[in-house]
């Protein structure tokens, strides 16, 4: 019981119910209303971890969204308007909401998802931070986080990390003057 509920000034919310309440994730599997509703809201979450790896710099870049909604298109089976539409969608939430949605999708997700799918989804978390040449260390702090909060192990970690080796920004010589 936190100090709040102590005071009586909120009544406690059941962990279940708060985690499984994203509007972010709402959202964008609404947009997706062609789909059946699990897998809209699966894709959804899908598409907003990806928002939330590009945006952890505080910036989107045009390659962050071109490689989003490739990811969106190829892992979902979408189209190309409701991959466009779905990574719009999902890169404004995440603009948005992200201090309050990001772990709350996220931990969606992984009680939605299998093992291999949550895996594929951090290596795609990945190829979004590198899509503009190197992985920031904003970036890869996220991506660390994103893995914790997938319940994933440190060695699926280090394994999507060593994919992306060349493109990490803390490994990086600095640029010469």
């Amino acid at each position: 019981m936190g100090i709040f509920e102590r005071l009586g000034l909120f009544k406690a919310a059941s962990r279940d119910a708060v985690i499984s309440e994203s509007e972010a994730v709402r959202k964008i599997a609404a947009a997706l209303e062609h789909l059946e509703p699990e897998r809209a809201r699966f894709l959804a979450g899908f598409a907003y971890v990806l928002g939330r790896v590009a945006h952890a710099d505080l910036e989107i870049t045009d390659d962050e969204v071109a490689t989003m909604e490739r990811l969106v298109r190829e892992h979902g089976g979408l189209d190309d308007e409701a991959a466009r539409l779905t990574v719009e969608i999902a890169r404004h939430q995440s603009q948005l909401f992200g201090a309050t949605q990001n772990y709350i999708a996220t931990r969606e997700f992984e009680r939605a998802a299998t093992r291999e799918q949550k895996v594929a989804l951090l290596h795609c978390a990945f190829a979004v931070a590198a899509a503009g040449g190197a992985v920031s260390i904003a970036e890869s702090n996220v991506l660390r986080q994103i893995a914790d909060e997938l319940k994933l192990d440190h060695r699926d970690y280090a394994d999507a990390r060593s994919v992306f080796r060349s493109s990490l920004g803390v490994l990086r010589r600095p640029e010469k003057s």
